[in-house]
């Protein structure tokens, strides 16, 4: 049965709520236990669908895993990679899962991964993928939407992107840890879990060094040389921002642990415009509040430390009902609004010019029957629901359960009326009723 939330919009968010691990982090993290020819341990792992993907697409190569829920780790054993094939029934489910091709390259020098295809919120393609994993002597062909790749050896190159594409730059850090010599990655993405992934290879043997800046470089070591390790991924930035902009809407005030403020800073410099406080309780917890009606504001969507585009969706469902007009600029992914005819069914004023969007902030917002179109988009339409008045109804869940966990949980310690229900619940409560009058 799919699963719906029910929300009864109106409540106004208080308390404390915990950010979970980075998703985006520790799938890479995951792809990355591969190059070690043993056991990785790794703390803070949420327990998503994406991740639930990722450790599949592990267990399909050969390699083992445990997962500890209450401990929130997960333990792998790459000791006997016994295949070279990512599948097409995998990868599909998850674009993040093509980074496993720049792992099984280092480790086996020869992989055959699917082709990871389109996206709903727009086109990514993979050639800068290709074309750095053929500048480190890599022969790739592609067939029956497969990428072939294989080398005698990988040997290190100067390699420049034409975009700092967090994919590519990922993929071929994998890549170029076992190779000869040293890489250099030119125009890198700068994003936090680029460090992470960094400090992570580094963690278990690697000699990775600029992440975060614009060129990194990673020195070539000897298999023999990684080694089992343990790690703890970073808090999740866009889950943090997520219930920053959920208190924010709904005029709260909350904690919010487990966060590194300096992740946000783009993001968390726009709300304080918009009319928010943001606090500094400790080093990895904020106090965040709104009192009154939220300003308007305009915004480019940038790659790091740019405004994330991740949080365009949720950044859009505020603007709804702030004074005045906001214009909105999505720069990078071409279907990145669409949550807007949702938005806009629960009375918002919005005006889309292909990747620009005018948002005309009305009084209120009011409850309707929506639907998660990715997974941003979902997280803006259940914080328009906390926002509106009367009841939402969120349809297509399995897109939110991609990247937060227990959402509904976190946002009902902070006071929503929210729930989670499918049509069989909802069958079941209607024959009750029926049987009791």
């Amino acid at each position: 049965m799919a699963e719906k939330f029910k929300i009864q919009g109106g409540e106004t968010l208080k308390g404390e709520v915990s950010v979970g691990g980075a998703k985006n982090a520790v799938l890479k993290h995951l792809a990355a236990t591969i190059l070690v020819n043993g056991k990785t341990k790794i703390y803070n792992v949420p327990h998503l669908t994406d991740v639930d993907i990722m450790l599949n697409v592990l267990s399909d190569l050969g390699a083992k895993y445990t997962y500890d829920k209450e401990e929130k780790s997960v333990v792998v054993d790459a000791s006997n990679i016994t295949s070279i094939t990512a599948k097409y029934e995998l990868v599909s489910k998850m674009r993040a899962s093509f980074i496993i091709l720049g792992a099984l390259m280092s480790r086996c020098k020869e992989a055959i991964v699917a082709l990871p295809g389109g996206c709903a919120i727009g086109e990514r393609r993979v050639d800068f993928h290709i074309k750095g994993l053929e500048a480190l002597g890599a022969k790739i062909k592609i067939e029956n939407g497969y990428v072939h790749a294989k080398a005698s050896k990988l040997v290190g190159a100067d390699i420049y992107l034409d975009i700092p594409s967090v994919g590519a730059t990922e993929n071929l850090m994998l890549a170029a840890v076992l190779a000869e010599g040293s890489t250099r990655i030119q125009n890198a993405a700068q994003e936090p879990e680029i460090i992470d992934l960094a400090n992570f290879l580094n963690t278990i043997g690697a000699d990775v060094s600029g992440a975060g800046t614009s060129e990194i470089l990673i020195n070539g070591v000897k298999a023999e040389n990684l080694h089992s390790a343990e790690y703890t991924t970073i808090p999740d930035r866009i889950e943090a921002g997520t219930f920053m902009a959920a208190v924010v809407a709904t005029r709260g005030k909350a904690i919010i642990k487990n966060v590194y403020p300096a992740h946000l800073t783009f993001f968390n410099d726009k709300l304080i415009k918009m009319g928010a406080s943001i606090k500094l309780v400790e080093p990895t917890t904020i106090e965040v509040s709104c009192k009154g009606r939220l300003s308007s504001i305009n915004f480019v969507t940038q790659p790091y430390p740019g405004f994330p585009t991740d949080l365009q969706a949720i950044a859009m469902t505020l603007l709804t009902t702030a004074n005045g007009v906001g214009i909105i600029t999505e720069s990078l992914y071409e279907n990145r609004f669409m949550q807007v005819p949702d938005l806009r069914r629960m009375g918002a004023d919005i005006h889309q010019d292909r990747n620009h969007a005018i948002v005309k902030g009305v009084k209120n917002l009011t409850g309707a029957t929506v639907a998660a179109s990715d997974l941003r988009a979902g997280a803006a339409l259940v914080i328009a629901g906390l926002m509106a008045n009367g009841q939402t109804i969120v349809e297509k869940l399995h897109h939110i359960d991609r990247g937060y966990e227990e959402f509904e949980h976190k946002l009902t310690k902070l006071g929503a009326k929210i729930c989670r229900y499918d049509d069989s619940t909802e069958a079941k409560i209607i024959q009750e009723i029926r049987g009791s009058i």
